[in-house]
């Protein structure tokens, strides 16, 4: 058992919990002070690159999510394994730590190539995906901002497989995508802080990603959210160089061959 169990199904858990994580991890950035010494952008940068406003970007947010939880409702129920009297058997937990990482593999792959094609496809880039590079310098709540197809196809169906392909639970996924979610929204948050796990752990981070975002790296580091894989194997890595600005904070410098 675990504890929210006396409460809620792990279907609602599951439907529900990555979107309260979504605003906890990101609200959490949102509140820090500015510190200055650890951003990969200053806050002028930010504010006369972005081309879109914070109150638009929370809206689209928003929208996504929904979307994500009808269709995680739905995923949940069709996919129930439950008997007659509403219990699911659990795996052991090494099994669902395999699972996980099953899950994880799969969302790289969906992500990756969905995500590159929508930047080769002229037409997908200038109608759809280039919503999301509106904020040329991210930050966490802009995370899942993306254009609603973008985030049906990119995000939501991506999970979606992800949860059939590795054939994990609803309980098991509860962990699974508020685990991505949380690694999507630091990627996303724009600041280099010491002692960051995801930093330490992953070489798919902030500055991985930031790379990304910058005009001359948009065809590169497609890979997204966990590992760098795809990018290394089919030539699309590219490294960089964080070195510290004059001014105070980071900038991740491309490294070119």
């Amino acid at each position: 058992m675990v504890f929210w169990e006396v409460y809620v199904s792990d279907e609602a858990m599951g439907t529900f919990a990555p979107i309260v994580v979504y605003w906890l991890y990101a609200g959490f950035y949102q509140l820090l002070p500015p510190l200055d010494k650890y951003r990969l952008h200053t806050r002028k940068e930010e504010e006369e690159k972005n081309l879109v406003p914070l109150p638009k970007v929370v809206k689209g947010v928003l929208l996504q999510q929904l979307v994500q939880a009808i269709v995680a409702h739905a995923l949940f129920w069709l996919t129930s394994t439950a008997d007659a009297s509403g219990i699911t058997i659990q795996p052991s937990i090494p099994i669902q730590i395999v699972q996980i990482i099953i899950a994880m593999f799969v969302m790289d792959t969906w992500q990756y190539f969905v995500h590159r094609y929508m930047h080769q496809n002229k037409f997908l880039y200038r109608h759809i995906h280039s919503q999301h590079h509106r904020l040329v310098v991210p930050y966490a709540i802009g995370a899942l901002y993306n254009h609603p197809l973008e985030g049906l196809l990119l995000d939501t169906v991506g999970g979606a497989i992800s949860f059939l392909v590795s054939g994990m639970t609803a309980r098991t996924g509860v962990i699974f995508f508020c685990f991505a979610v949380v690694k999507t929204v630091d990627d996303h948050c724009g600041l280099w802080l010491p002692g960051n796990i995801f930093h330490i752990f992953f070489q798919n981070n902030t500055a991985y990603h930031d790379i990304h975002h910058q005009l001359q790296g948009t065809k590169y580091n497609y890979s997204q959210p966990f590992f760098s894989i795809w990018d290394k194997l089919l030539g699309t890595h590219m490294p960089y160089d964080l070195v510290k600005r004059a001014e105070g904070g980071f900038e991740a410098r491309l490294v070119k061959d």
